[in-house]
């Protein structure tokens, strides 16, 4: 049996290998290839070397999407886990103990349906409904109930220093109920003596909160924020499809994805478009690398 393991574990996994080379390594490599090129999607490729990365520490559009991540990368994360957490809770241990069981807050099965439901939506029918709940004028569900009750619209997508926390709040909206989910599942592995014993104690639920539910569900934390930075550096198509003119007002929201996509299907500067595509690569590889260091602690056994 033991002479049998390694063919057999070879044979198992070289299928998956190829196809994970061909279609992900592959385009990876071929992109790197080509950021090294001025080539406009005809005709054979320029070799140019470090140019185009030498362009880029140039490019004021280039540093305002980096920008952008930036606030992406604080606000998203902090928000959504923010709210996924207390939603969870309320859901499976704000109800109390019933018959020896932590327990949510009544109607916890529905309130779970209602917040997952944003994760059967695809993205782009989100930022359709999104361009009526923000339209500017009384047709618009926010501005609509504003205008009735006699005050002026807001123009959430137009003004530059709106425009990126109305896709924010879209982001968010998308991404809590996953989360919901996720940390509800991590509550579910709690042991309940745990609870009972710190209830014994006198803790309140905000002790409960903050003393024991954060600390065991960390892993789960960790993970969460990772995902989030990956979908905060990942949001072309809700910033495409909402904001105005794909990345305006004067590019208020503009991300990478969005000048990858117009430098290589606007002007033709696919090269310059995978050198910016590389960069993105590294950006998320580095910001996933120094999110778990960072956040890296001892796991608590229980």
């Amino acid at each position: 049996m033991r002479q049998g393991k390694y063919p057999f574990v070879i044979g198992f996994l070289a299928l998956p290998v190829l196809l994970y080379s061909v279609f992900v390594i592959a385009p990876y490599v071929q992109a790197f290839q080509l950021a090294m090129t001025n080539w406009r999607g005809v005709g054979a490729p320029e070799w140019v070397g470090f140019d185009n990365f030498q362009r880029l520490f140039e490019d004021e559009a280039f540093w305002k999407a980096v920008q952008h991540h930036g606030i992406l990368l604080l606000a998203l994360p902090l928000i959504t886990i923010a709210i996924a957490l207390y939603f969870a809770f309320m859901l499976n241990v704000g109800g109390g103990s019933r018959s020896g069981q932590r327990v949510g807050v009544r109607g916890s099965g529905f309130y779970r349906v209602v917040f997952f439901f944003p994760q059967v939506l695809a993205v782009a029918i989100i930022a359709v409904l999104f361009q009526m709940v923000y339209r500017p004028n009384e047709s618009g569900l926010i501005n609509g109930v504003l205008m009735k009750l006699g005050l002026d619209p807001v123009f959430f997508l137009i003004r530059p220093n709106l425009a990126l926390w109305s896709i924010i709040g879209v982001l968010v909206w998308q991404a809590v109920g996953f989360y919901v989910v996720l940390f509800s599942a991590g509550m579910a592995s709690i042991p309940t003596e745990i609870y009972e014993a710190a209830e014994m104690d006198g803790a309140s639920r905000v002790t409960l909160f903050f003393r024991v539910t954060l600390p065991l569900l960390w892993d789960t934390l960790q993970v969460a924020w990772v995902y989030l930075g990956i979908a905060a550096f990942d949001c072309f198509a809700i910033v495409a499809v909402l904001s105005v003119d794909s990345g305006g007002p004067d590019g208020a929201t503009t991300v990478l994805a969005v000048e990858i996509y117009r430098n290589a299907f606007t002007y033709s500067r696919f090269g310059y478009a995978s050198a910016m595509g590389v960069a993105l690569f590294f950006l998320t590889l580095t910001f996933a690398a120094l999110t778990l260091r960072v956040s890296k602690r001892e796991s608590v056994e229980y």
